[in-house]
């Protein structure tokens, strides 16, 4: 059987191109997941908070592998299981999903800690390296540990709002 087609490219755009690959909401949250929640598998990504449906999630896991964006790896204890882990590619992403967390830290009201967010804008080459260096590592650890839980979890917690 021969590869199935990516799907048509509206232009050649490069924001275009990049929208088509990881541009829903639910493909950014699982980069993010991965990126900053230190989650690898199906289920932590399905109880993470967002109340994403496993049909979907199913699908956008299937859509980042196939564009490249992850890559899917046995278990070591048990190799029925899967992790799911960012590829070169997807951890190029990183400098976009930090302006993001910036972005949303600065101009909505986020659960996340405005001092961190702001720390993390001005340190942002360190943090890149950081995130970077638990990819090549594999260092299993959340980046940020208060962002691993649910939303509920962090919520209950009383993180500061602006």
């Amino acid at each position: 059987m021969g590869a199935k087609p990516g799907p048509k490219r509206r232009s050649g755009c490069p924001v275009s191109i990049s929208l088509d690959i990881f541009g829903d909401r639910w493909s950014l949250l699982i980069i993010r997941d991965l990126l900053v929640r230190g989650f690898r598998t199906f289920r932590e990504f399905e109880r993470g908070g967002e109340g994403i449906a496993s049909n979907i999630l199913a699908d956008r896991l299937q859509r980042l592998e196939a564009a490249g964006i992850i890559r899917q790896e046995p278990e070591k204890d048990d190799r029925r299981r899967v992790n799911y882990r960012l590829t070169e590619k997807g951890i190029d992403l990183a400098p976009v999903l930090l302006d993001l967390l910036i972005w949303g830290s600065r101009h909505g009201e986020a659960d996340a800690p405005c001092e961190i967010i702001e720390e993390m804008a001005e340190s942002r080459e360190q943090v890149l390296a950081e995130v970077r260096r638990r990819w090549e590592h594999r260092d299993p650890n959340p980046l940020l540990p208060w962002l691993s839980g649910s939303v509920e979890d962090n919520r209950s917690q009383g993180k500061k709002k602006r």
